[in-house]
């Protein structure tokens, strides 16, 4: 039987995704959420001409010879404008940010002035009309686009949406992810494993993901290798109405990998098990009514490489996103073997500011020690030749 390739293995997953709902939320709430609609300005920034610097208000052809005084005839300050009309040979102290007073046009910095008493002198610099003044509307104007449809939200795009004077914002309802993980051997980490059994890391480390690519994790938690354990967990899944269901382990053919047939029995309607790929030949994909399926292996390195590969990029659909561009090129440091039929994802570290790869040496599917220490995996095409040092490779950047 022959193997699915990885690019078809995702297609088919990405295959008539539709974006999530809509939700209105404060501004407050809004970071690294995705917009559903864009943002405009509820308002001109700024609303009025004003001082970029402190000094003073003055009308430009009062100061075209230096030096020269003007009679100061008040105070303008950030939320307090003076409400008079500078004439001619007046002038106001006024401060960044404050508006400037009807009449003055030009501001002059208080390092080149001297006050005395009721009057400042001017004494250098330039006096050149609109001289350290924003006008109205230098950011935005009222109705103005601030931000596009789609935008992940970040401190800079928030900041900006709320000068626009925007309380709340539409957004993309996180896509829920419910993530399974079966097992008689696991245990969850801080405990006690038995004699026999590990600390499972897959369930945390995949609603890690799920939380970065912008959905809400929901760990079910550990499920142990019976059908009966099985269902149960599932009708607690159901209940959570979920976009995606992840199962980690229970994806191969040995007698106590029971997640196909279970998922089966409940519904599914199979999409593919098993793809062309090192690590992660045992993925699995389906539907069941709205929820899609994506049955992971239990080895660590395999589940999070596939949750990379296929997860990663099923959110981002899910958000409205445009699929990401997967790979870019770096050199070998090393040489490598050929490589046989199926696709093989190599951990590696990148030197010389990301322009040079080197692999790992050990690749095991089983060693997070070495994914935690990689930034990327270095992609190897089914039945492509050996490689030698210095030779561009494809790479695909660990961001999560």
């Amino acid at each position: 039987m022959s193997l699915l390739s990885v690019d078809e293995a995702l297609s088919r997953i990405l295959d008539g995704v539709s974006p999530t709902g809509t939700e209105t939320i404060p501004i407050q709430s809004a970071l690294r959420r995705t917009l559903a609609e864009p943002v405009l300005s509820q308002r001109t920034q700024p609303p009025f001409d004003t001082s970029a610097m402190d000094g003073y208000a003055v009308r430009a052809e009062d100061v075209t010879i230096l030096p020269k005084a003007l009679k100061l005839v008040g105070r303008s300050v950030a939320g307090k404008r003076f409400e008079g009309v500078i004439g001619s040979a007046e002038a106001t102290r006024i401060f960044t940010g404050a508006p400037l007073p009807e009449g003055a046009d030009t501001i002059i910095i208080q390092e080149n002035t001297r006050e005395t008493g009721g009057t400042v002198e001017v004494l250098e610099g330039s006096t050149d009309r609109g001289q350290f003044v924003r006008r109205r509307g230098l950011d935005f104007g009222a109705g103005q686009q601030l931000l596009s449809e789609g935008t992940i939200l970040l401190p800079r795009h928030i900041a900006v949406a709320a000068a626009g004077n925007n309380g709340s914002i539409v957004v993309r309802r996180k896509p829920r992810v419910a993530i399974l993980s079966t097992g008689d051997e696991l245990v969850p980490p801080g405990h006690a494993p038995g004699i026999d059994q590990i600390v499972a890391s897959n369930g945390v480390a995949i609603a890690a993901l799920v939380n970065a690519a912008g959905g809400e994790a929901v760990d079910i938690g550990i499920v142990r290798d019976t059908t009966e354990a099985l269902h149960s967990a599932l009708d607690r899944v159901f209940e959570e109405e979920p976009d995606v269901l992840i199962t980690s382990g229970g994806a191969s053919v040995g007698e106590h990998d029971l997640v196909q047939g279970v998922m089966t029995e409940r519904g599914l309607e199979l999409g593919f098990w098993r793809i062309a790929m090192r690590p992660g030949k045992p993925l699995m994909f389906g539907r069941l009514d709205h929820m899609r399926f994506i049955g992971l292996p239990g080895n660590p390195v395999s589940s999070l490489v596939c949750s990379r590969l296929f997860l990663w990029p099923l959110l981002k659909a899910l958000l409205g996103h445009e699929p990401e561009r997967q790979m870019e090129e770096a050199r070998l440091a090393a040489p490598l073997p050929a490589n046989d039929r199926r696709q093989d994802y190599m951990r590696g570290v990148f030197t010389d500011c990301g322009h040079t790869v080197t692999p790992f040496d050990k690749q095991d599917s089983s060693m997070l020690s070495t994914l935690a220490k990689a930034d990327c995996l270095i992609i190897r095409p089914p039945h492509a030749p050996p490689a030698a040092a210095g030779e561009s490779v494809p790479v695909l950047r660990l961001d999560f």
